[in-house]
């Protein structure tokens, strides 16, 4: 296996939902500033979900977030620590990237340990 599939195998997205923009984008500023996501896209979305029995409809922010996997069990702390709700959404799943975007990724994060 070559360094750029390492560097590929690497990268993580992971997928959270906030309650509104500005709670969004004040958790996106902490994970980046925290040196746990490289880049995080924020999007407004309109969810409908069950909660507790009952059909929900609420818009809402996504946060999309670029990570590493060295860096997910770190972030996913981080993200249970810092949201508004009580059972906050939380996907991640690793994908490959090109192997310059790989780099510039690893270089935006801090050193996991």
């Amino acid at each position: 296996m070559t360094s750029a599939c390492q560097s590929e195998a690497s990268v993580v997205l992971a997928l959270t939902t906030e309650a509104d923009a500005p709670r969004a984008e004040a958790l996106a500023r902490l994970l980046l500033d925290q040196g746990l996501a490289a880049c995080v896209s924020l999007r407004p979305v309109q969810s409908l979900y069950h909660w507790q029995g009952n059909l929900e409809s609420s818009s809402e922010v996504e946060l999309l977030i670029k990570t590493s996997s060295e860096q997910l069990q770190a972030l996913e702390r981080l993200i249970h620590e810092n949201h508004s709700y009580e059972l906050p959404e939380w996907l991640h799943w690793p994908v490959n990237s090109s192997p310059g975007y790989g780099r510039w990724l690893q270089g935006e994060l801090k050193a996991a340990g």
